[in-house]
């Protein structure tokens, strides 16, 4: 973001870590019940670019990158030689290129390992963070989106990308959208939406996104994963394509698959406190062995917290999770937007 957007969201209240403008509270029931626009600060974004930019990147990841046209883009997973999920992307076209777009802090670590994989391909893999504003913005259904934004979307379906004036829409899902701009632009439209959603920080939109059953892979939770635990496969996720051939670790993701059982799933779930991405939960069914890994946390409009939880199956059957320790803090489990089929 340029010095002027991040200078106005700051005369606007942002706070420095970028998750909030005023009280949490009033930015989560407006999230819930209204329009918000709120700074991605916590998002990064890699290029790929090159004429083998779309094959190298099919080859890696867990969904058909060749399948991306100009009009849409794909969620997908990166896994080691193990099925473990490293990173999970949102990946779009830009012109010729592919914007690859992650949480900033792993961002780095991510871009190292994936350039260890270009050797002769004619790609050339590049942090292009500093080249676009990401604003989430979302909106209820029932709810008409901001004038000059809405006759945009209309009729736009999920993981469509749209051309706006100065970069590109894209739906996240119902209620959602990504916008990526070109930073001279990105001033302008956030006040054109301020203007008929309320700006809201980074605990809101991860609220959101923790509503949507989005899951994240952060630091603490690379290696943890394989992508079926994240509910990857599902459509509503849509994250994993089983015909598009191999990339690191699709042998032990297509053999959960068709072979095994997904024995553990993400779910929903309510909490009294917040804890961090990768505490372990425990259940009496497991005794001292953990049965599962908080994926996401924040703050709820209902006052506490939410996360996704990846969890056993039949602990969350059994009706009793517990955070930390067999006597920490238990889990209300809710409804995701989607069936886990």
């Amino acid at each position: 973001m340029t010095q002027e957007l991040i200078s106005l969201l700051a005369a606007q209240g942002l706070t420095e870590d970028g998750s909030r403008f005023g009280v949490v509270a009033d930015e989560l029931i407006a999230a819930r019940d209204g329009a918000v626009v709120a700074p991605l600060l916590d998002l990064g974004l890699i290029r790929a670019s090159g004429v083998d930019a779309a094959g190298f990147l099919h080859n890696l990841m867990t969904n058909d990158i060749n399948g991306i046209g100009p009009g849409g883009a794909r969620f997908a997973g990166f896994c080691t030689a193990k099925g473990r999920l490293l990173a999970l992307f949102l990946i779009w076209r830009d012109g010729d290129d592919f914007l690859l777009m992650l949480p900033r802090h792993i961002l780095p670590v991510i871009l190292k390992k994936l350039s260890m994989y270009v050797l002769r391909s004619k790609v050339k893999l590049s942090d292009a963070t500093g080249e676009r504003a990401l604003i989430g913005y979302s909106v209820p259904a029932g709810i008409s989106p901001a004038p000059t934004f809405g006759q945009v979307i209309t009729g736009q379906s999920r993981f469509g990308v749209a051309p706006i004036e100065g970069g590109q829409a894209i739906r996240l899902d119902d209620t959602r959208w990504l916008l990526a701009l070109d930073p001279t632009a990105a001033v302008s439209r956030w006040q054109t939406l301020a203007a008929t959603a309320r700006p809201a920080g980074l605990a809101a939109w991860q609220w959101l996104e923790i509503a949507a059953g989005q899951p994240r892979v952060v630091a603490a939770t690379q290696e943890a994963f394989v992508p079926q635990m994240l509910n990857m496969e599902l459509p509503a996720v849509a994250g994993v394509s089983f015909t598009k051939g191999c990339y690191p670790g699709q042998e032990i993701v297509a053999r959960t698959q068709y072979l095994g059982k997904v024995k553990r799933r993400t779910f929903r779930a309510r909490l009294a406190a917040a804890v961090a991405p990768g505490t372990s939960v425990y259940a009496p069914e497991t005794g001292d062995q953990h049965c599962g890994t908080i994926v996401s946390v924040a703050p709820s409009p209902a006052g506490g917290f939410e996360c996704l939880v990846c969890v056993q199956i039949g602990a969350v059957e059994a009706g009793e999770v517990h955070v930390g320790a067999l006597d920490g803090d238990r889990l209300e489990f809710l409804a995701l937007p989607y069936e886990m089929t």
